[in-house]
């Protein structure tokens, strides 16, 4: 009898072949397009909401017209109305032009803050897990340091010791958060030295640098993706929280938490100057946590 071997291919060639032509077809199914926003209407208008939130900070022209510094005297504490949809401040500059424009420091400190962390919580968390050993013990002692002292009282001692700013508020918070990257990565890092691919590849001779960068690192980013999504509306409190102390720019450039923190004065007469401001703090950090539960979710059903 002749033996018949078929060759990993050859199979996938047979059983391809028998599938209907529907299954041929790979890609976006743009037919579901409709039924996909029907049933997720929360997580479409938080996509939507950044995507202004960042055409508001690189374009800010698109949405006003206004000088977000220019003041009208004969305007000063005018209601939000259909001209001034954010009502004005004490000087009568336009509310909602100011924070348009203080988009680009808000978004701006959070994506430092969030890259800093990223980065370097990254990188502590990839040698500690990978390397092992009394580097992971040294670097592990140091995450838990900074994890013992509450975030925004680590982000005001250092912001107190670097200077006032947002960029040095967006480091200092990025600093804070960097020991939670650590963990999750050095977690996903131990979970995936054990792991059969990993150790085929150290059985076939690959070098160090060729299973950290080829099976370690792009296997154990995505919860790390994740937490950085999830971080941003950290990251917008605690800038917007820096500022509203007066650490941030300073005034008169309309950033969010200075914003916040002029209007606190006028609550009783001029209630929207603070609760406008506040109000698209709290719309970023819910639509940005809608989409860090989204691709939470994804992530855990390819896993």
């Amino acid at each position: 009898m002749t033996d018949i071997v078929l060759t990993e291919a050859a199979v996938t060639r047979t059983v391809v072949d028998d599938l209907p032509d529907d299954e041929h077809r790979t890609g976006f199914d743009w037919g579901r397009l409709p039924r996909f926003v029907l049933y997720r209407p929360g997580l479409v208008l938080s996509v939507v909401t950044l995507v202004l939130v960042a055409l508001a900070a690189f374009r800010p022209t698109l949405f006003t017209a206004r000088d977000p510094l220019l003041g009208v005297p004969s305007e000063i504490f005018a209601p939000p109305s259909g001209q001034h949809w954010f009502g004005t401040d004490e000087l009568g500059r336009d509310l909602f032009t100011r924070v348009v424009h203080g988009t680009a420091l808000s978004l701006q400190a959070t994506v430092i803050a969030v890259a800093v962390a990223f980065v370097v919580g990254g990188a502590i968390g990839l040698v500690a897990g990978f390397v092992g050993r009394w580097v992971d013990d040294v670097l592990m002692r140091f995450a838990d340091v900074l994890l013992s002292i509450p975030s925004l009282f680590l982000s005001l001692a250092l912001v107190t010791a670097l200077g006032y700013g947002t960029v040095k508020v967006a480091i200092a918070v990025g600093v804070a958060s960097v020991a939670s990257f650590a963990r999750v990565m050095r977690a996903e890092v131990l979970r995936l030295r054990q792991a059969v691919f990993v150790e085929a590849a150290w059985s076939s001779g690959a070098r160090w640098y060729t299973v950290l960068g080829r099976h370690v690192l792009p296997n154990a980013i995505g919860p790390v993706v994740v937490l950085a999504t999830l971080d941003l509306g950290t990251a917008v409190l605690a800038v917007s929280s820096l500022s509203f102390l007066g650490y941030g720019a300073v005034p008169p450039a309309p950033e969010w938490g200075t914003l916040i923190s002029s209007g606190r004065n006028y609550l009783a007469n001029a209630w929207w100057i603070s609760t406008m401001s506040g109000l698209m703090v709290a719309f970023v950090v819910l639509a940005t946590n809608r989409i860090a539960r989204a691709l939470d979710g994804e992530w855990a059903n390819r896993r």
